[in-house]
């Protein structure tokens, strides 16, 4: 392949940028690095003959021109996107500045270089969330067929991503797939998410707040299975399928902190205690209570399951943090301090 991946210095999209590098694809990253970007993630393929750079954002149409026409992808692997549900309670305007506006002036870059070669097809493959399904209650799962039912600014900029890219699908023949995918964790995850977030209060001994009573429920996804579910859809996918990609590891909040606190403890030894400094704190307005995943779909039609329990997953994640103080350090100390975000006035 040919890969232009939007958010490549992300944590899913470095993930994937890895895997596809790693395996003798062309890759361009194509990257705002925003706060939330981590380009010391990709360290390991940054000289690589097979790996390109552009510092552009998906709202510049004339960078996406460019990218385009000089690079020549035959697969978009759209990953760029503000994505953290607090920071879209006190700040909605990046959302729809990036989710939705860029989404659409990406589309319309594609389309437009889709139709300059003519001689071969370009696909399109959108990245998003389950949070765009709402909430569930004690049954059921989430699978392609659910309706769209929104409940934050983040997950509404991403439903209406979505829209998008299936209307340009439907309305320009544009060769797009949407995947829909769990809670990510693992190693090189922005520190302002649940599971480094707690790790990294664990070690360095500070409260691990939770929010609520804990008892919000996520589907865990280990990134490395989900990077090789977006490289089958883009090998291999239906042109305007949506695929749904789960961790089968469906955990309470709660059940996630004591679990990285267990772990922690097993490395620092007994007297770090970490369960004691649980604390729960006011739940984040709108808060879903659970999501969960029907991957049925993308197991039968392209044989991926995940491959790594929760269990094995987060001991590697944790262990991986403990490894890799240089990689968090400069950023718990910089752009993100571990301060509470998302508290409506």
């Amino acid at each position: 392949m040919r890969a232009l991946i939007t958010g490549g210095a992300g944590f899913i999209g470095s993930a994937l940028v890895l895997r596809l590098v790693k395996a003798g694809h062309e890759v361009l990253n194509y990257d705002a690095l925003t706060y939330a970007a981590a380009p010391a993630s990709l360290s390991a393929v940054a000289d690589a003959a097979n790996y390109r750079f552009q510092h552009a954002d998906i709202c510049d149409e004339a960078a996406l021109k460019q990218a385009f026409d000089s690079f020549r992808p035959d697969v978009v692997l759209h990953l760029a996107a503000e994505s953290h549900v607090d920071r879209s309670i006190t700040g909605a305007g990046a959302f729809i500045d990036t989710n939705i506006a860029g989404t659409f002036t990406l589309l319309e870059a594609a389309r437009a270089y889709r139709d300059r070669i003519g001689e071969r097809a370009l696909r399109f493959v959108h990245v998003s969330t389950d949070e765009v399904f709402g909430s569930l209650g004690a049954e059921g799962r989430f699978d392609e067929t659910t309706a769209y039912d929104p409940s934050s600014p983040y997950s509404a900029s991403k439903a209406a991503s979505d829209h998008l890219v299936r209307a340009w699908a439907r309305t320009y023949g544009l060769d797009a797939m949407i995947s829909n995918c769990s809670n990510n964790y693992g190693p090189r995850q922005f520190p302002e998410k649940l599971i480094p977030l707690m790790i990294l209060n664990a070690l360095e001994g500070r409260a691990l707040p939770v929010y609520g009573d804990g008892s919000n429920v996520r589907d865990w996804l280990y990134v490395d299975d989900h990077a090789a579910a977006l490289q089958l859809i883009a090998e291999r996918g239906e042109p305007g399928r949506t695929y749904c990609i789960g961790g089968e590891a469906e955990r309470t909040n709660l059940q996630v902190v004591e679990a990285i606190c267990d772990r922690v403890d097993a490395a620092r030894g007994p007297r770090s205690d970490c369960r004691s400094r649980i604390e729960f704190v006011t739940d984040r307005p709108g808060h879903d209570q659970r999501y969960a995943i029907n991957a049925e779909r993308i197991d039968a039609e392209l044989g991926w399951r995940p491959t790594l329990g929760f269990e094995q997953g987060l001991a590697r994640t944790v262990d991986w943090y403990l490894a890799n103080e240089a990689w968090w350090r400069p950023i718990r100390e910089g752009r993100y301090r571990g301060e509470r975000l998302g508290l409506s006035s």
